[in-house]
């Protein structure tokens, strides 16, 4: 290997470094190579070029060339598709790339400041366990290194100068997060937080609570009809011109033949006539002894089917067939199919050795005659015909459309047939059945040529917009039985949740709900993350803001509930899953301040830094990208 040590800071630096683990370094030198391409050259000759300096330190063109690509390849992992060039300038991604290759080089410089370094038995120790530089033998092949740094557009000295590079920063950051304490206080709280329990008892209150409803004057009536507008405004009403062709229309038009009706039943044979099959399960052994032996027992009665399975290492679903015809057993099918459900058989011959079978159930032999199967077999022929003359009529409508065509001149000059609809939100009459139309008609602009829609059974259809009527409140005198209607279940409701609050008000104060006349049901060590069957949404989040003994009402649609808190239980302190999730909150939380203090280390390094950046050679390097 070539490429010379630094000189410096020969001490605890390297010495920690090499008590660090060799897979670390595999994974360095990994990614080192994962990242050059080796494409990028430039300069007089051919040389790699330099896009900058930081404190001294040069960007390599080739270094930002290869991060550039390296995250297009990522970005196109991620969407599946190739990413332009210009789309990752247009993010602003080549701009980050090089903010990275900047942070990296003043880190550099900052360790080539203190003296920081690996040493070169580091290096080589890194180089030589890598498995990707290695023969046959295990051991490292200096042809192997340097056919796969060949590959990549790198030498010796400028790989192994990267690896000490990269090396060195993971233990300048080492030093920087080194003091920095696991806070397993915000752990104990979170945890603790996640993990309480609470017990409470909750009853339902309907409309048989309210015996009679107060009678509406008109005033309120009109205050209502005022305050809820949005109940009765007539919705936006689409006037739409349209013709259209399905192949139900035109089903019974196409002529269909015997002779086609009973190829197609021919071909499809499998599917009216199915063979005797048997539900079977098969239990192999290495031997025809063993499976004797095991039969005996069985027949005995020491010996379930289950137990026999398990003896064998086995779970059910290791020996079920599934359904077989006769066929597929071979020749233990003729004792299988003369069986009995519940039968266990054997020892029976197989391809695998001696077996036991137990049959778990008869399916019966089923046919459909061509005579019973003809009538759906010919609407499915005259649906498949009237698809196909639509299909070679769609080019025809589109012509006639282009040429200036309406929806009606397309219902005289083919065969679609013509319609008009007054279509809202709610309207799935006719066209409207179709999500198709409804998404067409929603979107449509008046002045727009008509539109061509494919339907999902192939029919086709093409509309156009009249006119657009916008959304109205309807006039008072209009709405009378739907206001009505609107004031009594809103009244209704009020009155249930007023009668549920004076309840909750006694239980909170001591009395039972047997004695409000409430029918009681119990959530016991209930979790923040457990929902409660028969329960609104916000059942267990209420639970949890409660003391004990309070009772509080939530409303549901058409009732409500009363919810009382009968007891809280702290997170049990030692239980492995609370230990877990408190060590992980604590490690993910280090995690993240950690990287706070090194972007903040990372970022202070740079303001101190002299930076240069050549913005000719960045614009090179990208010109190539393209």
């Amino acid at each position: 290997m070539q490429g010379p040590p630094r000189q410096r800071a020969q001490g605890g630096w390297q010495m920690a470094a090499r008590k660090g683990t060799k897979w670390v370094y595999w994974v360095l030198v990994g990614l080192i190579l994962a990242g050059f391409g080796g494409w990028f050259t430039g300069g007089a000759g051919g040389r790699t070029t330099s896009i900058g300096t930081v404190g001294g330190l040069e960007i390599q063109a080739q270094s930002y060339a290869n991060a550039l690509q390296n995250q297009m390849r990522q970005l196109q992992e991620q969407t599946g598709q190739t990413v332009p060039f210009e789309q990752v300038q247009a993010a602003g991604l080549d701009r980050a790339v090089l903010a990275r290759l900047v942070a990296d080089r003043a880190l550099d410089a900052e360790a080539d400041r203190l003296g920081l370094s690996v040493g070169d038995a580091r290096v080589a120790e890194a180089v030589r366990g890598t498995p990707a530089f290695q023969g046959l033998n295990g051991e490292f092949d200096r042809q192997a290194y340097r056919e796969a740094l060949r590959r990549n557009g790198l030498n010796e000295e400028a790989f192994e100068t990267s690896l000490r590079e990269d090396s060195t920063r993971t233990i300048l950051q080492a030093a920087v997060l080194g003091g920095i304490p696991k806070p397993q206080t915000y752990g104990d709280l979170l945890a603790a937080f996640s993990n309480e329990r609470r017990s409470a008892t909750w009853a339902t209150i309907g409309p048989e609570a309210v015996a009679v409803l107060p009678e509406p004057t008109e005033e309120e009536l009109r205050a209502f009809y005022e305050a809820h507008p949005d109940l009765f405004t007539a919705p936006e009403v689409r006037q739409i011109d349209y013709a259209w062709l399905t192949p139900d229309m035109i089903q019974d038009d196409m002529a269909v033949t015997d002779d086609e009706v009973r190829a197609l039943y021919d071909e499809r044979i499998g599917d009216f006539v199915q063979e005797e099959r048997r539900l079977v399960e098969r239990l192999i052994y290495p031997s025809d002894e063993e499976a004797q032996a095991a039969k005996a027992r069985i027949d005995s009665g020491e010996l379930t089917f289950e137990d026999a399975v398990s003896e064998r290492g086995l779970q059910l679903s290791d020996i079920d067939l599934g359904d077989v015809s006769r066929e597929d057993l071979d020749d233990a099918g003729e004792t299988v199919f003369a069986a009995e459900t519940g039968a266990v058989l054997g020892p029976l011959p197989t391809a695998l050795g001696p077996a036991l079978f137990r049959v778990n159930a008869i399916l019966a032999a089923d046919e459909t005659t061509f005579e019973e199967a003809a009538p759906d077999l010919r609407t499915e022929i005259a649906d498949g015909k009237a698809r196909e003359v639509i299909g070679e009529l769609q080019s025809q409508v589109e012509d006639l459309i282009a040429g200036g065509a309406s929806p009606a001149d397309l219902a005289e000059q083919t065969d679609l047939e013509p319609g008009q609809i007054a279509w809202s939100e709610g309207v799935t009459e006719g066209p409207a059945a179709y999500q198709e139309f409804r998404d067409a008609a929603q979107t449509a602009q008046e002045g727009d040529f008509p539109q061509v829609v494919e339907l999902s059974d192939a029919g086709l259809l093409v509309l156009r917009l009249d006119g657009v009527t916008p959304p109205a409140l309807r006039p008072y005198e209009e709405v009378t039985a739907e206001l009505r209607k609107a004031w009594d279940s809103e009244a209704l409701q009020q009155e249930i949740v007023a009668r549920a609050e004076a309840r909750a008000q006694a239980i909170a104060g001591g009395a039972s709900f047997e004695d409000q006349g409430m029918t009681p049901q119990a959530a016991s060590s209930v979790s923040r993350r457990d929902p409660v069957e028969g329960t609104p949404a916000d059942f267990v989040e209420t639970l949890f803001t409660l003391q004990p003994g309070e009772a509080k009402v939530l409303p549901t649609e058409g009732g409500a509930i009363v919810l009382r808190l009968d007891a809280v239980e702290a997170a049990p302190q030692d239980d492995e899953n609370v230990v877990a999730e408190r060590d992980a909150i604590a490690s993910q939380v280090s995690g993240s301040i950690a990287q706070d203090v090194f972007d903040a280390f990372a970022r202070q390094l740079q303001t101190n830094t002299e930076v240069r950046i050549d913005d000719g050679a960045v614009a090179a390097v990208n010109a190539q990208m393209n």
